[in-house]
């Protein structure tokens, strides 16, 4: 079994971005907290910390957990405006009854680094130039990485957020694989998983994926992040079982999460130069 970590490409794809940021003007990125989950602040912290390593000033904008909607909304078309600026990310999870799908549509396309805005994967959808989200677009990077082949292979994504899911289709479907999407309610799970030849599973469920959902030899991508009691990380895939059965896995930590903030830094640095 090839264990695809991620560590290697996130440095190489760093090291990428400082030379644009030496060729241009400092990228700022602003981050919008309204949470006290502290594995999403341990998350922010981790970029900040990353975008300072590639010459990215990061700002953390922390509403609190008890932020309205409008306060949110209101927070993100300000910053949008801000020409100092350039790039704007709203951090999940929100309070209660607020939505990010909803509150994400006051960011500025052209400043949206993490793809969130609708009109963003509106444009993803269509095949137009946008910003992918981050992690959807490391999944496709690592594949690259790896050397994966899709054009005509059987893709299986688990899980259909806005964040992974759903745009991970389209970019599969771009590819010429031949992809499903599964979710919560698909019946027969295993049936449905075992049948592909690249998995990846993004529905925030530690070890969802055992080794009856694996087909011998498959490409299992584990986008999965569920902290554990002891303060570490777990994937939705049970990584003991499937390494048994998987051509190749990725790790939880040290696979995509690298690469998802590299690329969220990278994205952030072309913002600053466009047009």
């Amino acid at each position: 079994m090839r264990k695809l970590t991620g560590r290697e490409l996130a440095a190489a794809i760093k090291t990428q971005t400082t030379a644009e940021v030496d060729a241009g003007p400092q990228p700022r990125l602003a981050v919008v907290v309204a949470t006290d989950d502290e594995a999403s602040l341990w998350y922010v912290r981790s970029i900040a910390k990353a975008a300072a390593g590639v010459g990215i000033a990061a700002d953390l904008v922390d509403l609190g957990p008890g932020a309205r909607a409008e306060q949110v909304r209101e927070t993100l078309a300000r910053l949008s405006s801000d020409t100092g600026v350039h790039g704007v990310m709203l951090q999940t999870p929100l309070p209660a009854g607020l939505s990010a799908q909803k509150l994400a549509a006051a960011i500025d396309p052209r400043k949206d680094v993490d793809g969130a805005n609708p009109l963003s994967l509106g444009r993803l959808a269509a095949g137009l130039p946008a910003f992918v989200p981050a992690t959807a677009a490391a999944v496709m990077a690592l594949l690259d990485h790896y050397g994966v082949e899709l054009a005509g292979r059987r893709a299986v994504v688990v899980g259909r957020s806005t964040v992974v899911g759903k745009p991970l289709a389209h970019l599969l479907l771009d590819r010429h694989a031949t992809v499903t999407v599964s979710h919560s309610r698909t019946r027969d799970l295993a049936a449905v998983t075992s049948a592909a030849e690249v998995l990846v599973v993004a529905a925030g469920r530690a070890g969802l994926i055992g080794a009856g959902h694996v087909a011998p030899g498959a490409v299992v991508i584990d986008v999965g992040t569920n902290p554990t009691g002891d303060g570490g990380l777990a994937g939705d895939v049970d990584f003991d079982a499937v390494a048994g059965v998987a051509g190749a896995l990725t790790p939880v930590p040290g696979g995509v999460g690298p690469v998802t903030t590299a690329l969220l830094l990278r994205h952030t640095a072309r913002a600053a130069n466009l047009p």
